[in-house]
């Protein structure tokens, strides 16, 4: 089946200048942010550099250093959303509010003063094909002291790409062991079959790499659980799932590997001590670690659920080494999204010709140092831009996650199912980090 089409429209290189005449009346700002605003989308927040005056004197050119050169925010697109934007009589546009002041992401970018809007038309039609920028350069913003002149100078980069995905959706719960389907559109066609099961605590039996992982790492991945008493009410452990293919044969295994246990005095899953998964992919007639998922509960008062997902590189020494891809949070009331993005992780050089409005995104522009290109730095070339979502339910509402993978990381299938089982880890550990005064569903307590 083909990938549904997506764009991604992506707002970065931020930095604002005052000019001299009205450097007095602002003489006293010291930070700015803004609120970018695009309709049917949740506002996303940014902080804006300053250019200083010694700085002003070299960021008329465009490719000036001093430019941020890095991602604000990025709104994707479904095609539903794509043709009501391009149908649309009135032209969609997408707002910036520029304020001054504020404490920023400290105090969740309030009490800053209002300075100005930016407002940049969107023309979405050519951007299913090609990348295309909407904006690169100054925007007078503001009235100045003089008729006609500008209170301030904001620099901004808009550019709209496309960026097809492919998107699987589970039929049912992950613990259900339902169906996975791809979807195309109205188009639906069964790929993947996704096997639950609680796995004997005793079992380790999950391939000779994994049993190399337990002797050599100090995270201790692969605790010995069977010389503790299964006490299901205060721990949650042994839980796979198992992707086939449609000719029975696995392709991936989600397996939790560290038990999910409630801190001392409390009933959660406490940071300092999370439950985790390995994602696993077949190589040569056993399973070979591909990523490490972690899951905790936040404090109780934010009733959030952490998590942080890194890759393990195949290496020849006994230690693997591995490169975190993303940490955040999700909200265990309301759900959320479980997402890799990679754009803004590696610095592009500011010696690029490209500086201006590639956002960092690891065009691999400019040279790098044989040590750079360590398996850290590796990884995040290999995974590039957007990498993966898929949709966590809360976990007092059934959920059924649907999985977006930019086609770039899909070469075999078990590279979507690697994904696919992620989605279901991430989903699962919605359950997993549930507070221990809660019970379980049927399908994900122990037996006997």
């Amino acid at each position: 089946m083909d990938p549904c089409p997506f764009v991604r429209i992506l707002i970065g290189n931020l930095a604002l200048k005052f000019p001299p005449a009205s450097r007095s009346s602002l003489s006293s700002v010291s930070s700015c942010f803004c609120k970018i605003k695009l309709k049917n989308f949740t506002a996303q927040y940014a902080a804006i550099p300053l250019l200083h005056k010694q700085q002003q004197e070299q960021s008329q050119n465009p490719e000036s250093n001093y430019i941020s050169n890095s991602l604000a925010a990025c709104f994707n697109l479904d095609k539903t959303l794509i043709e009501k934007i391009s149908s649309s009589k009135k032209p969609e546009s997408l707002n910036i509010e520029i304020y001054t002041g504020g404490e920023g992401a400290i105090c969740g970018w309030t009490g800053g003063k209002f300075l100005a809007t930016v407002t940049v038309p969107l023309d979405l039609k050519k951007a299913e094909s090609r990348p295309c920028v909407m904006h690169n350069g100054w925007i007078g913003i503001g009235r100045g002291n003089k008729k006609g002149s500008s209170l301030a100078e904001f620099y901004l980069s808009v550019r709209a790409e496309p960026d097809p995905r492919y998107v699987f959706q589970f039929a049912g719960e992950p613990e259900c062991s339902p169906q996975v389907f791809q979807v195309q559109g109205n188009v639906r066609q069964a790929v993947f079959t996704c096997k639950f099961s609680l796995r004997n605590p005793g079992d380790r039996n999950l391939g000779q790499r994994q049993s190399i992982l337990e002797k050599s790492t100090s995270r201790n991945w692969l605790p010995s659980l069977g010389s503790e008493k299964d006490q299901s009410t205060k721990e949650r452990k042994g839980w796979t799932v198992t992707i086939h293919d449609l000719s029975g044969s696995p392709v991936a295994m989600a397996s939790m590997v560290t038990p999910f246990v409630p801190s001392l005095g409390s009933d959660r899953v406490n940071r300092s001590n999370p439950g985790a998964w390995l994602i696993l992919r077949p190589s040569l007639g056993t399973w070979k670690p591909w990523g490490r998922l972690e899951a905790w509960r936040e404090h109780p008062k934010t009733n959030e659920l952490g998590y942080r997902f890194e890759l393990i590189h195949d290496t020849i020494i006994a230690t693997p080494t591995t490169t975190p891809l993303v940490n955040s949070v999700i909200s265990s009331k309301k759900g959320g999204k479980f997402t890799i993005d990679t754009t803004n992780s590696v610095s592009t050089p500011v010696c690029s010709p490209h500086s201006s409005c590639d956002f960092g995104s690891g065009s691999a522009s400019g040279s790098w140092s044989g040590s750079e290109l360590g398996a850290g730095l590796f990884s995040q070339f290999l995974y590039r831009g957007f990498v993966m979502s898929s949709t966590v339910k809360s976990s007092s509402k059934c959920s059924k996650p649907e999985v977006e993978i930019g086609i770039q990381h899909v070469n075999c299938t078990e590279d979507a199912a690697a994904f696919v089982a992620l989605a279901a880890a991430m989903d699962l550990s919605m359950d997993a980090c549930r507070l221990f005064s809660h019970k379980l569903r049927e399908e994900l307590r122990q037996q006997g």
